[in-house]
């Protein structure tokens, strides 16, 4: 049976998930190559598995997504899941050519940023490009208003295209956990981790979010993590 039969039909029954295929008779079908099928997170072929993640934890977050919001690169987040109930909003980023911006700015660098400020930092993909990430904490937790919310998502497992976006780290729900805890009260954080090892297979092959069912997305499984969400408060 070629993977592409296995990613349409599977449904998570327990039968299915405690098969164990004798030793060499596995049927890798379209997995049995060297290079992934996609090389671009799976955006070419109907958008990218993580991102189905990102989007589901904001979703469930959707209500912490108002007032004055800040956001990475663009404001499209914020206008998904925020809509009216976001009143002002920030884009920052650190490259000056992006238009979209209104702040230019390093988080780890971030001292000229005004403190108590936002009552919502949406903060997606964004950590594993950061070097100093405790600075980089410190700023974040600065900025946020006294009640202010965190929604932050890490990668877990992924490739890393080191020659066009290189990072730094990848996380853990541990990784992430200890490092919120370090600025925000253990109290109030909330981690959440998504995946399973037919999600994280597939994004390493750069299937599409598309071609894999709601079954499949469903089953988390804390073992093969592909990506870890928190939601932290001030």
């Amino acid at each position: 049976m070629s993977m592409h039969s296995i990613l349409k039909r599977f449904t998570n029954t327990k039968q299915e998930a405690d098969y164990d295929p004798p030793v060499g008779k596995i049927d890798f079908g379209d997995f049995a190559r060297l290079k992934p099928i996609s090389e671009d997170w799976g955006f070419k072929r109907g958008g990218s598995i993580d991102r189905y993640y990102v989007e589901k934890f904001l979703k469930e977050n959707a209500a912490d997504i108002k007032g004055y919001a800040l956001e990475i690169m663009n404001d499209d987040y914020l206008k998904q899941f925020g809509g009216e109930r976001v009143r002002r909003r920030d884009i920052l980023d650190i490259n000056a050519g992006n238009s979209k911006a209104t702040i230019i700015a390093d988080l780890a660098k971030a001292d000229h940023l005004p403190s108590d400020t936002y009552d919502c930092f949406v903060l997606t993909q964004t950590l594993q490009l950061i070097y100093d990430l405790k600075t980089a904490m410190k700023h974040i937790y600065r900025i946020l208003k006294p009640g202010g919310v965190l929604l932050v998502t890490v990668p877990g497992i992924s490739h890393f295209p080191y020659k066009t976006a290189p990072r730094h780290w990848a996380f853990t729900e541990y990784s992430l956990k200890r490092l919120l805890e370090e600025q925000f009260s253990k109290e109030k954080i909330k981690t959440q981790v998504y995946g399973n090892v037919l999600v994280a297979a597939s994004f390493l092959y750069g299937i599409g979010s598309g071609e894999l069912n709601k079954e499949t997305y469903d089953y988390n499984d804390p073992n093969y993590q592909l990506i870890i969400a928190a939601k932290a408060v001030k």
